[in-house]
């Protein structure tokens, strides 16, 4: 779960913005002014923040840099059409990107996932502990869910267990028989098949080019492992 604080002194554009969001890996915070962002992100684990450039009592500027005081949150800045000094300066002191308005649904989507992957990655924030992250792989397991690169992945239970498995168990080797043995919590009889099936699914699910596995590799004559240099 990601927590987004998005700030604007405009209501609409905070509303707007909760709408393009909906997501149920998000959970959304919002603030009207920099005053109410900075006592936000001071309060709460936020990994990420979309802020207003122009506002009342404190502007987007002065609250990035008070954050970068103390946080090195990922914050994506909105701007007006036409504001390009703004844009220079805000990411000269510290912002991670911007938007502009009026943006589109499916570019504030993007960025943000964008943003948060590479906060993520370089191991600028930290999940619950019922996450687990290799790369751009994330399970959920408190809510049983799964995403790549940020979007949803349905999964069977058999297969989310089974890559609950690995991921947990990033470089290790397991024989088709023991990955049986754990999931089926049954002696492995001709189970091989049964195992690469389910295998071959989760590949076409979570991989790119199934053919060519970034994550699911196969060590031929041992069995199945998760590659673990992408863990976070």
């Amino acid at each position: 779960m990601y927590n987004i604080l998005i700030c604007d002194d405009e209501r609409d554009i905070v509303n707007a913005l909760k709408i393009y969001l909906t997501d149920d890996n998000y959970k959304l915070y919002e603030a009207f002014d920099g005053k109410e962002a900075c006592k936000i992100v001071a309060e709460e684990e936020i990994h990420l923040v979309l802020m207003d450039i122009m506002m009342p009592e404190m502007d987007g500027m002065e609250a990035m840099v008070k954050m970068r005081e103390k946080s090195n949150v990922p914050i994506i800045l909105i701007t007006a059409k036409g504001e390009d000094s703004d844009k220079i300066l805000g990411l000269s002191v510290g912002a991670d990107d911007y938007i502009t308005k009026p943006f589109l649904p499916a570019e504030v989507s993007a960025r943000v996932k964008s943003v948060l992957r590479r906060y993520m990655q370089l191991g600028g924030g930290t999940l619950s502990s019922d996450v687990i992250s290799i790369g751009g792989i994330e399970l959920n397991d408190k809510e049983k869910t799964v995403s790549v690169d940020g979007e949803a992945v349905s999964l069977t239970p058999t297969e989310f267990d089974i890559l609950k498995l690995l991921m947990s168990h990033p470089g290790e080797v397991f024989a088709p028989a023991d990955i049986y043995r754990k999931i089926w919590n049954e002696e492995p009889l001709g189970s091989e098949s049964t195992v690469a099936v389910h295998i071959r699914h989760l590949r076409e699910k979570i991989e790119i080019n199934p053919a060519e596995p970034r994550y699911l590799k196969v060590i031929w004559g041992q069995g199945y492992s998760m590659k673990n240099n992408e863990r976070r």
